[in-house]
């Protein structure tokens, strides 16, 4: 399968970490401060990929997307049979876009805090997603599932924390078996009321303390809850994945022109080499997607060098 690097960037560095992929190494290359890369002209090395469904793969390899992020609820659906799967498996070996990320991880359902977890369940879930993920060579999880790790009304927080931390641990661990990295994704909190900030979320992922738990930066999220770009920089050890979005309708960039510039600043000063998806509301995919692709590589690429 493709990797998710532009093959315009490949370098000696991007060589060797595709010699960890195929060699099926579980790794966030794209988690350590870079002295090395600070200063020097920045590529975005993991490129920009789309969250969206492998139906999509032709249009999206047009818009030059570098790689898709799906569903996990719904492409590796534990609740579906073997078989099932391996048509979408098919599928996926006929296309030439790599599925390099997951996102929805959990569904609201399947509680993740409170008095109603199944850890049995939640952990035979993540075992079957991950081990599917395995064979398309994904290698980032994102769990966000507001729903599923949302705090039930009158529940001990400082329980529900520590809850979460030991279930997050135990997720590591199979990500590690599978080669998946799962990466927190900090929500706003008209999504959920547990981990709304990246500043939150890093103290999540210093406590599950292993090389599987990361963190993800998503622009739209950190935006509605006012949360400086800044914090990009605080995170730099355990950075592994960005989304990206316009704030005032979710839109992809180009839409409404917000400037990303900031946030981009931040990535550089970090020589971050990850990748970033755009996860957007659309109204018309096949005219947006292309657009938005264009306008945030433009914007990657404006940055000045320092």
């Amino acid at each position: 399968m493709m990797s998710i690097f532009c093959y315009e960037y490949l370098n000696f560095k991007s060589l060797g970490l595709l010699l960890l992929l195929f060699l099926g190494i579980p790794f966030c290359p794209y988690s350590v401060y870079s002295q090395e890369t600070r200063g020097e002209s920045w590529q975005l090395q993991g490129g920009i990929g789309v969250c969206s469904s492998v139906e999509k793969s032709e249009l999206l390899l047009e818009a030059k997307s570098a790689f898709l992020e799906v569903n996990i609820q719904d492409f590796f659906n534990p609740k579906e049979s073997d078989a099932e799967f391996a048509s979408k498996l098919e599928r996926i070996r006929r296309s030439s876009l790599p599925v390099y990320a997951g996102n929805c991880f959990f569904p609201g359902k399947m509680k993740l805090v409170g008095d109603q977890i199944d850890i049995s369940a939640v952990l035979s879930y993540a075992e079957i997603a991950m081990k599917r993920a395995q064979m398309t060579g994904t290698k980032i999880f994102v769990l966000g599932s507001g729903g599923a790790r949302n705090i039930p009304e009158g529940f001990d927080r400082n329980k529900a924390c520590k809850q979460f931390i030991r279930l997050c641990k135990r997720i590591a661990e199979i990500g590690e078996k599978y080669g998946v990295v799962v990466v927190l994704e900090p929500l706003r909190k008209k999504e959920t009321n547990f981990v709304n900030t990246i500043a939150e979320g890093m103290k999540i992922v210093k406590a599950v303390n292993h090389p599987n738990f990361k963190i993800l930066a998503d622009f739209y999220h950190m935006a509605c809850e006012k949360e400086s770009p800044e914090v990009i920089i605080d995170a730099a050890a355990e950075l592994c994945h960005c989304h990206i979005a316009e704030v005032e309708s979710r839109s992809a960039p180009g839409i409404r022109g917000d400037d990303f510039t900031p946030y981009f600043r931040a990535l550089k000063q970090i020589g971050y080499e990850g990748a970033i998806a755009l996860e957007c509301n659309w109204k018309d995919f096949d005219k947006e997607v292309k657009c938005g692709i264009a306008e945030a590589g433009r914007q990657v690429t404006s940055i000045p060098d320092f």
